[in-house]
């Protein structure tokens, strides 16, 4: 067996301490672009949760912001007040670490992915207090997002939230960093303009608990058989940009879990409004990584406006 990789070695006194235990080795595992990620194997000293402490996922950032991974914390817990969807138990959370149970990966087929729908759909269904996360924090990524400083509830208040909280300040960002183009800047303040026009918006919905940032990354498929949703920005939302989020980058699957959710859920008239619903996380990407994502986010605002 060669040495430790970098940086492990110290995450391993870290989750020792966390835990009271002694821990055996920490591997590095892929999944993620922002944090560093191991699988943290142990002794069985003792009990966590109920059980013998075998295997942990551990992961850091150094220079993360001091309320980044409680953030995170918080929002695997509000997923999994409602009941609907299935979540990682946090084990323990500090400014730079956050473990959590070690979940064993599988693949999807038929049955996980119909599973899965149906679970979103009644995640969906469950009402939050208001938009956003009013006095918490949320983080989209490592961009974090704001909210109405006084809890906002009301249906038709969604297109002036999404506009003031989510489309507009990530399109300052990404017209500092020059990520994007005057013409598509332009193009998505006209349609935060025209927001709070149903034929744009769609119907008045009440805020609802999503996830925030559904790509197939963040749905994990055990070896049990169900889907798992990890790394979220949970929050009082709009149910349909975490569908749009699913489609944007693709799933495994993705007809089945979509057919099963509107089958419990449907929504007219949602493919009409996917560029506007996809438009954030272009956004989030133009920010963060230029490229094409700017010109992607101004075709959104014209698909959405169209």
């Amino acid at each position: 067996m060669g040495p430790a990789p970098p940086g492990s070695r110290s995450l391993e006194q870290r989750v020792a301490r966390l835990l009271g235990y002694a821990v055996a080795s920490a591997a590095p595992v892929g999944g993620g672009s922002i944090c560093d990620a191991y699988r943290v194997s142990g002794g069985l000293g003792g009990e966590q949760d109920g059980g013998p402490f075998e295997t942990v996922f551990a992961k850091s950032l150094d220079a993360a912001p001091a309320d980044f991974f409680a953030a995170e914390a918080a929002g695997l817990a509000r997923l999994r007040a409602t009941g609907a969807v299935r979540v990682p138990r946090v084990y323990a959370v500090e400014r730079d670490v956050l473990v959590l149970e070690w979940m064993e990966p599988g693949a999807p087929d038929r049955s996980a992915a119909e599973r899965f729908g149906r679970q979103l759909a009644a995640l969906h269904e469950s009402p939050a207090p208001s938009w956003g996360t009013p006095g918490e924090p949320c983080y989209l990524g490592p961009l974090p997002l704001t909210s109405p400083p006084e809890p906002v509830t009301e249906p038709g208040a969604w297109p002036r939230f999404h506009a003031e909280h989510r489309l507009l300040p990530l399109l300052r960002a990404a017209v500092d960093s020059a990520h994007i183009g005057p013409r598509d800047a332009r193009d998505v303040e006209r349609l935060c303009d025209r927001l709070d026009d149903q034929a744009v918006a769609g119907p008045p919905q009440p805020p609802a608990v999503i996830h925030g940032d559904l790509w197939s990354g963040n749905v994990h498929w055990a070896a049990d058989g169900g889907a798992v949703l990890i790394d979220p920005a949970a929050q009082g939302g709009h149910p349909e940009t975490d569908l749009a989020m699913l489609q944007l980058f693709g799933c495994p699957e993705l007809p089945r879990i979509l057919a099963a959710y509107e089958e419990v859920r449907p929504l007219p008239g949602r493919q009409s409004r996917l560029p506007l619903h996809q438009l954030q996380h272009l956004l989030v990407h133009a920010v963060l990584f230029g490229g094409g994502y700017g010109a992607q986010s101004g075709a959104a605002a014209r698909g959405a406006l169209a």
